[in-house]
């Protein structure tokens, strides 16, 4: 049971202009350090231009060292550390619309970000330290705002069309399980809108294959894993399913 009194505030609450992309996933990665996951502040189209401003915490993933500092510390190799121009230093990289849910592999440390889309693409990325992931000046491969003035942006790896009843991407995890062997290495993910979960297969530069694994009737918030690497799929149904029995 946790202790509510040992409950302490680690950053300030985030002013947030509206009521959409206020959250998402935290996570310590594989190097110890926590790393938050900042949507754009809402609205559409980003219209403060949050995303590209690095000189706040919002459309940002964000790592910090928890273990040092009061309450936190700025770890020295963040792309942003101790610079000049004003920008967040807690900031790991930036250009995000929506990164409701993200994760690490396991076995290469990869961090898996999935951005939900403004109108016409859900995407997936391998995210870098201090790269530009394009939102608002781009959504997925395409320029949603021309105009914006921003540096060399990272394309996603992987998009998909938001479209009929496919409107937001749940990022998952890299299935590292031991059950379904023919998932090993492929990135599972779904849809909260439609309900379907895919496999992603990637080689380690490019998407060789995306199958559709099950077609539910869930709406999907979240994925989660246990200490043998068995995927759990959260639905708004009230219920946690195992992957491993919905996939047999």
């Amino acid at each position: 049971m946790a202790n509510k009194s040992s409950e302490f505030e680690i950053i300030p609450p985030i002013n947030q202009p509206f009521s959409n992309h206020n959250g998402g996933q935290i996570s310590f990665g594989p190097d110890g350090y926590l790393y938050i996951a900042l949507g754009d502040g809402g609205g559409t189209g980003d219209p403060f231009g949050n995303a590209q401003n690095r000189a706040n915490l919002l459309g940002n993933i964000l790592r910090i060292d928890v273990d040092s500092g009061s309450p936190y510390s700025i770890p020295l190799d963040n792309p942003f550390y101790n610079n000049m121009d004003g920008f967040r230093e807690e900031i790991y990289a930036f250009g995000f619309r929506n990164p409701w849910r993200f994760s690490f592999d396991n076995n290469t440390g990869n961090l898996w970000v999935a951005d939900v889309g403004q109108e016409s693409w859900e995407e997936i990325n391998i995210v870098e330290s201090g790269k530009n992931y394009g939102w608002n000046a781009k959504e997925g491969y395409t320029d949603f705002n021309p105009g914006v003035n921003v540096t060399s942006t990272e394309p996603p790896i992987y998009v998909y069309a938001n479209a009929g009843l496919d409107i937001s991407i749940t990022g998952g995890y890299i299935y590292r399980g031991l059950e379904l062997t023919g998932l090993s290495g492929k990135y599972i993910y779904a849809d909260f809108g439609s309900g379907k979960i895919w496999a992603l297969s990637y080689n380690s530069s490019n998407v060789i294959g995306n199958e559709l694994l099950i077609d539910t009737n869930f709406n999907i918030p979240s994925f989660g894993i246990d200490n043998d690497k068995n995927l759990y799929i959260c639905s708004f149904d009230g219920n946690i399913y195992i992957l491993n029995e919905l996939a047999n």
